[in-house]
C-alpha cells in the first residue's frame, strides 16, 4: 500500500475544508459538529488517498464521506444521552448596529434548516447548496429519487411556511422550486 504523498493531500485539505465544513453545518446546525464531521472525512480520505488521490470525482467522494459520517453521527446521538452545545446554550446577542442583509438573511435560512427533519435537511443541502441532480441526490443518499422529490417537496415547504411573513410575501418566486 502506498503511503500518501502529505504535500498534495494538505494542499487537498486546504482548499476542500471550508466547504466541507460549510456543507456539514448545514446538514448538522452545529459548528463544533461540523468540524468534527469534516475531520471524520478528511480522516477516511487519508486512509485510502494512495488509491483515490487521482479520482477525476474525487470531490464527490468526499461529499459521500461526510455525508455517511453525518448519517453515522445521527445515529449513534440516539443511543447516548449527550446533547450538542447548541441544544443548552443561548444564541448569542443579536449584532448591534447595521446589519448586512445577505447575512441577516442566511442565518434565518440556517435557522430556518436547523428546524428540519435530517433527511430533509440533507436532501435541500444536497440540492440546493451543492447543486447535486435529483439522480446524484438519490445516489449519494442511498435512496430512491421519488424520495429525493417528496422529501425535497416537503422541505421547501417547511421553510415556506417558517418564512411565511409580510416581508417575504413581496416576493413570490422566493423559495420556489419547480421540477425540472
Amino acid at each position: 500500500m502506498r503511503r500518501p504523498d502529505d504535500g498534495e493531500f494538505s494542499e487537498l485539505v486546504a482548499a476542500r475544508s471550508p466547504t466541507l465544513r460549510r456543507t456539514a453545518y448545514l446538514m448538522c446546525g452545529d459548528w463544533h459538529q461540523a468540524e468534527d464531521l469534516t475531520q471524520i472525512a478528511l480522516i477516511k480520505l487519508h486512509a485510502v488517498w494512495g488509491r483515490v488521490r487521482r479520482r477525476e470525482d474525487l470531490d464527490a467522494y468526499l461529499r459521500k464521506t461526510l455525508l455517511r459520517a453525518c448519517i453515522d453521527e445521527k445515529r449513534r446521538a440516539r443511543w447516548r444521552r449527550e446533547q450538542s452545545a447548541s441544544d443548552w446554550l443561548p444564541d448569542p446577542p443579536a449584532a448591534e448596529g447595521p446589519v448586512d442583509a445577505a447575512a441577516a438573511d442566511r442565518d434565518l435560512l440556517v435557522a430556518a434548516l436547523r428546524t428540519l427533519p435530517a433527511g430533509q435537511r440533507a436532501v435541500l443541502v444536497l440540492r440546493f447548496w451543492e447543486d447535486q441532480s435529483v439522480e446524484e441526490t438519490a445516489r449519494l443518499l442511498g435512496c430512491s429519487v421519488g424520495t429525493v422529490k417528496s422529501q425535497t417537496s416537503r422541505g421547501l415547504a417547511a421553510l415556506r411556511a417558517e418564512f411565511a411573513s409580510p416581508a417575504y410575501a413581496t416576493d413570490p418566486d422566493l423559495l420556489t422550486w419547480k421540477e425540472g
